[in-house]
């Protein structure tokens, strides 16, 4: 980290430029903060789901293309469920 902070001044870069720090801000994008952003994030994994499903269906006629069918929402079922577990706050 030293050497990154060298570097930064050396080239007369302002301090955000640090690797460290555009990674911690790349990092906060991708965190769920609220209850909404959870939502929308399963929604899409579950709109993903069903399309791979759909696809499944296609390949594997029959009752295996059905059961793979099946599990894809279950899937997202159970990490929707963890998700959601995250953000319960007991009292």
């Amino acid at each position: 980290m030293f050497a990154e902070a060298r570097m930064a001044d050396f080239r007369a870069w302002p301090a955000a430029c640090l690797f460290s720090r555009m990674f911690e801000r790349t990092r906060r994008l991708f965190t769920i903060k609220t209850k909404f952003e959870a939502y929308l994030v399963i929604y899409g994994l579950g709109t993903g789901a069903v399309e791979r499903g759909m696809h499944y269906l296609d390949k594997f006629p029959g009752l295996g293309g059905k059961m793979l069918f099946l599990l894809c929402p279950v899937a997202v079922f159970m990490a929707g469920a963890k998700i959601l577990d995250t953000f319960d706050v007991p009292q």
